[in-house]
């Protein structure tokens, strides 16, 4: 039996299949590095669209596939396909579903047009990350959620999923970025994102503006860990003012874009040890 660190990074964008900001690469970077230092790594990622699956030679994991995504009262099927990042033996998990990610665009149109139903793509992405673990039976000590498309995920640990055997030792930290977008996950969000009875309004209290910002700040709240994936001048004030020195939460602040990252090693081999 493998002994191996289990890492775990979830996110909307990694290179060289979704480059948006500047931590794509740094995700990419991170996620071989881990694999390089004895640490068992995995990663999930939505299948935009955008992304090229022949060029990136994504497959369907059919034993996977075929679980229904149920969000805010519609089932969507969940088609999990994977790849393996360049240069590195680990694979990466891409969640599809044909209505909500086939088209050829991130979260615009073709006349940049917020998508109207980015408020149900991030639930199924968020949702349909968790389920997909579970299926694989893999527990991760450490998921790492960055993009703000991933904010859901460290409340719904803590909450919805936090009896679940798979995710009884694992450890969350939230990359803490940028604001990407300046429209609105709309007035469904916190109905759709209430994915339980088990949640309360105050735990989705966070959340409930549906603004990039809003997003931010859910995962940073929940997250046992934080780290800044650009400088604090390309982050909003108040996030750094109430997260860069938070009691209780490890934070790593952004020590640069060439940096080494061994930092975050130290970091996660740190919360899988606790």
């Amino acid at each position: 039996m493998s002994t191996k660190k289990r890492i775990l990074f979830i996110a909307n964008e990694m290179s060289p299949y979704l480059e948006l900001t500047e931590f794509a690469e740094t995700m990419n970077r991170l996620a071989i590095l881990s694999n390089n230092n004895n640490l068992e790594v995995r990663c999930i990622m939505p299948r935009f669209g955008t992304i090229n699956e022949r060029r990136h030679r994504l497959h369907e994991v059919v034993r996977l596939s075929g679980i229904n995504v149920s969000v805010d009262d519609d089932d969507f099927p969940l088609q999990i396909k994977v790849a393996s990042l360049p240069n590195a033996r680990l694979q990466v998990y891409f969640l599809d579903n044909e209505d909500l990610f086939k088209r050829k665009f991130v979260f615009h149109d073709e006349e940049e047009k917020w998508f109207e139903d980015n408020h149900l793509r991030t639930v199924f992405f968020c949702k349909g990350a968790l389920e997909t673990v579970k299926k694989f039976g893999w527990p991760p000590d450490v998921i790492h959620c960055s993009g703000w498309m991933t904010g859901l995920i460290p409340m719904y640990l803590k909450t919805v999923y936090k009896k679940e055997p798979v995710f009884a030792h694992s450890k969350c930290i939230y990359t803490v970025g940028p604001e990407t977008f300046t429209d609105n996950l709309g007035p469904d969000f916190l109905r759709a994102a209430k994915i339980s009875d088990v949640l309360k309004d105050k735990e989705l209290a966070a959340y409930a503006d549906g603004s990039n910002l809003g997003m931010i700040r859910g995962g940073a709240t929940w997250a046992d860990a934080i780290t800044f994936g650009e400088p604090d001048e390309q982050i909003h004030p108040s996030v750094v003012k109430d997260f860069a020195k938070v009691k209780g939460k490890k934070v790593l602040r952004h020590m640069g874009h060439d940096s080494d990252l061994t930092e975050y090693l130290n970091l996660y081999n740190d919360l899988a040890d606790n």
